[in-house]
């Protein structure tokens, strides 16, 4: 059995069934060895030695040229391993000074399948296997507007069921400020849902449906895939074509892509992904799914571009989410922010960065000693000069991580040092820099320019 490593973002090999828990052994279903056969006669044994020899090398020299070959098109998957997805719990012990061990809202890992038979298949055969587990989503929501008129909006997209007791994975914008979520599957079957968790910076969300037994997708390492590789998605284009199966090849791989202000790591393809498309899986050839397709990122006046969420960022978040109802450990910086553009810095003669219009009180920035107004050019030497950027650098720290901040205040340059806290839970959604449109805090030096002037 494997087990995703949260931490190394790997599969680990675990202990054979004998030897795991009495609880682990419940869920752990692996596929029956092969019966063995039984052993000839001597004689024959020593008649067919000869031709097995030579059998065997022309096997070789044919496997030389046809080693990459695809099997048949009536091959069907084989093998198949029983992983327990579950977030590392062991930094969790050291929290960053004034914080909290987070509330374990669920301790029951995810159980999932992946397939490892090594056997490509054809797109009909990764649309049989995986159809009756990828689920429509219908979105009902109202909004206000400032006279206080409500008005009811519905929305729709994908998702694919990754355990059997009726977890789905999603996109977070698929069900983002949802009243009522309804799930339909293949057999046109419909399930109230409930969100467990959702991390927006990352554009993650895990849902649940009652029920047990429930059809999954296989999910597989996307770390693995290369340029050029076939995929194929399953999804829920415009909202009314339901299970609608598309193909086409990984175009580009870590592809930084970026609309909200937070930048998120990609996989490329030109296989059609369309409204309604967002939160559906991608899969490789052998019916795994390698990446979480999003419209988010599309656009009428192109085509052959579409994007999708690698499986293995996901997992990692799907697993908090599964535990905790949030990503934990993410750093929290503590400041409102704005951009500072090159014409606004040459106009008041400041230098290029992120301004700081104001700072959360107590948060860790307070603790640095930064004020509304400061200037952040750099984090530990790594270029700052947008939200965007701080945002992209914010990626590589932790909850309790001490980094050397850059400000320039006053016509001149210091540097602080800054031990970011843990994100709050009830921060989860708002991005990292930007938590409002605009200042919430004082008055802005630069009111000519956008920066939210209170005054």
């Amino acid at each position: 059995m494997s087990e995703y490593d949260r931490q190394n973002d790997s599969w680990e090999e675990q202990p054979a069934p004998g030897q795991l828990s009495m609880w682990e052994e419940k869920q752990y279903n692996p596929s029956p060895e092969p019966p063995k056969k039984g052993h000839g006669r001597g004689v024959i044994a020593l008649v067919l030695c000869g031709a097995l020899l030579v059998g065997l090398a022309g096997g070789a020299a044919g496997g030389y040229f046809l080693g990459n070959r695809r099997a048949p098109a009536d091959t069907t998957p084989d093998k198949q391993t029983t992983l327990q997805v579950q977030p590392d719990t062991a930094g969790t012990d050291a929290q960053p000074e004034g914080g909290s061990q987070p509330e374990v809202i669920d301790q029951a890992p995810l159980v999932i399948t992946t397939n490892k038979s090594g056997v490509l298949l054809d797109p009909a055969q990764v649309y049989a296997a995986n159809n009756g587990a990828v689920v429509s989503i219908a979105n009902e929501y109202t909004t206000q507007n400032i006279y206080g008129q409500v008005s009811s909006h519905a929305s729709s997209g994908s998702g694919f069921i990754v355990d059997p007791d009726g977890y789905i994975v999603t996109n977070y914008h698929v069900v983002k400020g949802a009243q009522t979520l309804t799930v339909t599957l293949a057999s046109g079957d419909s399930y109230p849902a409930e969100l467990v968790g959702g991390d927006e910076d990352n554009d993650v969300a895990l849902l649940k449906i009652e029920g047990s037994g429930f059809a999954t997708c296989k999910v597989g390492d996307s770390d693995t895939l290369r340029v050029g590789e076939m995929v194929a998605a399953i999804g829920n284009p415009l909202g009314e074509l339901t299970n609608t199966l598309t193909v086409g090849y990984i175009s580009a791989l870590d592809r930084e892509i970026n609309t909200d202000g937070t930048p998120i790591n990609m996989l490329q393809t030109d296989a059609a992904i369309n409204s309604g498309n967002s939160g559906g899986p991608l899969f490789d050839m052998y019916g795994n799914v390698i990446g979480i397709t999003t419209a988010k990122y599309a656009s009428s006046s192109v085509e052959g571009l579409g994007f999708a969420i690698p499986i293995n960022d996901a997992m990692k978040i799907v697993a908090d989410l599964k535990m905790y109802g949030y990503v934990i450990g993410r750093p929290y910086f503590g400041v409102y922010t704005d951009d500072l553009t090159v014409t606004m810095a040459s106009y008041y003669n400041l230098p290029v960065g992120v301004y700081v219009t104001s700072v959360v009180e107590g948060a860790a920035a307070d603790k640095a000693g930064l004020q509304g107004g400061d200037i952040i050019c750099s984090i530990d030497g790594k270029r700052c000069q947008t939200q965007t950027e701080l945002s992209s650098i914010m990626k590589q720290y932790s909850a309790g991580d001490t980094a050397q901040v850059e400000i320039y205040r006053s016509g001149e340059y210091r540097t602080v040092s800054i031990t970011f806290d843990e994100k709050p839970k009830e921060d989860v959604g708002a991005q990292q820099t930007t938590p409002s449109t605009g200042s919430t805090g004082g008055q802005s030096r630069f009111p000519f320019f956008g920066f939210g002037y209170g005054g």
